[in-house]
């Protein structure tokens, strides 16, 4: 759980998730510089970890929304917390 929580992508996308369920192009838009193969592979690490659900409506065309579980929350604010340090002290 350490090794996935210390990825700069599972932080980054649970930090985008924290507002509400959203889509993979807006993730992806979100997360400058990642790409899709990256984000996907990150998505699917975080849902088989428990942290986000992964929604499929059944829409033409498909829509399919990534949302933090309760799991996701309770870390979230850990991880804001992290992200801000890191911020503050990278520019020393």
């Amino acid at each position: 759980m350490l090794d996935l929580l210390a990825n700069k992508w599972s932080t980054l996308a649970i930090g985008a998730l924290e507002g509400g369920p959203q889509r993979f192009g807006q993730l992806k838009v979100r997360l400058e510089g990642v790409s899709p193969k990256v984000l996907s592979q990150t998505l699917k690490r975080l849902e088989a970890s428990g942290f986000l659900t992964r929604t499929v409506y059944a829409e033409v065309p498909a829509r399919v929304e990534y949302a933090l579980t309760p799991l996701g929350v309770s870390v979230e604010g850990p991880l804001r917390e992290l992200r801000n340090w890191v911020e503050l002290n990278a520019q020393s």
